[in-house]
């Protein structure tokens, strides 16, 4: 049975009306109709998440993690029970279950929960009789039974635990777009859709601000070699399938141009320059499950340094409270914090092969006069901060220079 599992997951996007549910309820029955076993993970419909947000902070700006998990799960559980609904109404057998009562079993993290066990034997049971599986996405709970989120994009992750859980022989990820693109395409028109891309290239984009794919749910598929499958819920036709790297793919240059507007910088500024207290910042950001993202230390003058890093602007109102204590900790003269930045990057595995990347990268942007605030790389990417006004200038002139839309 477990070679015949189609792991089908849908957006919120796809679900936001009655219509557009009734339209992927269809879409369904037709993979079950083609003699596959099919078990669906769903978001919330539409922007229903965020408009639980958004009602919990017009109560407090900053609301009870516990009690945001409690509230936020329920979007994902109306989703379950409105496609049961359709698929039953279509004279199609189907269930609904919520990410407990499936056995996501996860840390205690509230609203960045991880998972640490997974079940599957209900979902193989109800399969075995000829059903229909819908799992609701985003959601678990911890071994004392409090109810979890896993973070933004984690119904991604939910198809990709349950493909792995069940041997599932691919993960398809149905979307209101076709695929993923050299660029966003509402940014960059020219942006073309690529056939295939590699794990790493995945998970870089989006951890880089792609909003196509979750980065950890990628992260996941790569260790389980699962095949990942990104579609468009309207149209039959192939999307981008993320696979292990094949030599064909070394032969791009770069893959594709991201960027995020999310992100904030802090700089603490006069640090004493002395071992341990870099890693005295960074392990107390740690402490206050801060992501950091780009760091760059000035060169000392004085026996002071600046240090500089960037995170996400959801959390600069935290890190700001825990590098104000630092500084007083370790002696620093301040720090600063700048909201308007964002970041534009360049993936590809061909990188590792092809040189003067990042000269064409930096020649693009000097062009347009737009300024680098801070740079990142590794094997497969290059970084750069930049004044969040410019980045999709940014964007639009990387993307020209690589001569992306020749990718098609």
């Amino acid at each position: 049975m477990a070679n015949n599992i189609t792991v089908m997951k849908f957006g919120g996007a796809t679900l936001a009306t009655p219509a557009l549910m009734k339209g992927v309820a269809r879409r369904i029955v037709e993979t079950r109709a083609q003699g596959r076993d099919v078990v669906v993970v769903v978001s919330a419909p539409g922007k229903m998440t965020d408009e639980l947000i958004a009602k919990a902070r017009a109560i407090t700006d900053e609301p009870d993690e516990r009690e945001m998990d409690m509230l936020l799960a329920t979007g994902e559980q109306q989703s379950i029970a409105l496609m049961g609904i359709a698929l039953k109404s279509l004279d199609c057998d189907a269930i609904s279950f919520t990410g407990p009562q499936v056995g996501i079993v996860t840390d205690d993290a509230h609203t960045k929960a991880r998972i640490v066990k997974m079940g599957g034997e209900k979902i193989k049971t109800a399969l075995r009789l000829g059903k229909v599986v819908i799992v609701a996405g985003f959601q678990g709970e911890t071994e004392n039974e409090e109810i979890t989120t896993l973070g933004r994009g984690g119904s991604d992750l939910t198809a990709v635990a349950l493909a792995t859980a069940l041997s599932a022989g691919i993960c398809e990820f149905f979307k209101d777009v076709d695929g993923v693109y050299t660029a966003d395409p509402r940014i960059v028109p020219e942006a073309v859709r690529l056939p295939r891309l590699a794990y790493d290239e995945m998970l870089e984009m989006a951890s880089l601000g792609a909003q196509v794919l979750y980065n950890r749910c990628v992260e996941f598929a790569k260790k389980n070699k699962i095949v990942l499958h990104v579609r468009s819920s309207t149209k039959p036709e192939p999307g981008t399938l993320i696979s292990e790297e094949v030599a064909q793919m070394e032969g791009v240059m770069v893959s594709g141009v991201t960027h995020t507007k999310k992100e904030a910088k802090l700089t603490i500024l006069w640090v004493p320059d002395q071992p341990g207290i870099a890693a005295k910042i960074f392990s107390r950001l740690a402490a206050e499950k801060l992501n950091i993202d780009v760091i760059v230390q000035d060169i000392s003058e004085e026996g002071s340094t600046n240090i500089s890093f960037t995170i996400s602007q959801d959390d600069l109102s935290r890190a700001k409270k825990a590098v104000e204590k630092l500084v007083r900790e370790i002696g620093a003269k301040g720090f600063e914090a700048d909201e308007h930045v964002g970041k534009v990057s360049v993936v590809g595995v061909g990188m590792r092969s092809h040189s003067g990347v990042a000269a064409a990268m930096f020649e693009a942007l000097a062009e347009k006069g737009i300024n680098i605030q801070m740079i990142s790389t590794s094997e497969i990417k290059i970084s750069c901060i930049v004044a969040e006004d410019r980045v999709e200038e940014a964007v639009r002139a990387i993307h020209e220079k690589f001569q992306l839309a020749k990718l098609a």
